[in-house]
């Protein structure tokens, strides 16, 4: 699968919100505003798989369409599956 920049720009925001926790560890701030940034932090990952998922997903029924390799009911079992692995 290939990654659009808006995917990969997200990955990079991601990326600083976990550097800033780091130095919010390291400045000793207060647990509560970590944890709000974790939070925060982890939500964004969450988000960030979902279009992934469903990116991949449009575009395995569109080549399972063109192919007829797959079935497409079951591409999006595999999906969901995935998704639920992710929590």
């Amino acid at each position: 699968m290939e990654y659009d920049a808006q995917v990969k720009n997200r990955v990079k925001r991601i990326e600083g919100q976990l550097r800033g926790i780091l130095k919010m560890m390291e400045e000793n701030k207060d647990c509560k505003d970590v944890v709000t940034q974790l939070s925060a932090t982890r939500s964004a990952i969450d988000r960030t798989i979902g279009v992934i998922v469903s990116s991949n997903l449009v575009e395995c029924v569109r080549m399972a369409n063109e192919t007829g390799d797959k079935n497409p009911e079951e591409l999006v079992k595999e999906a969901v599956n995935l998704l639920v692995k992710s929590r």
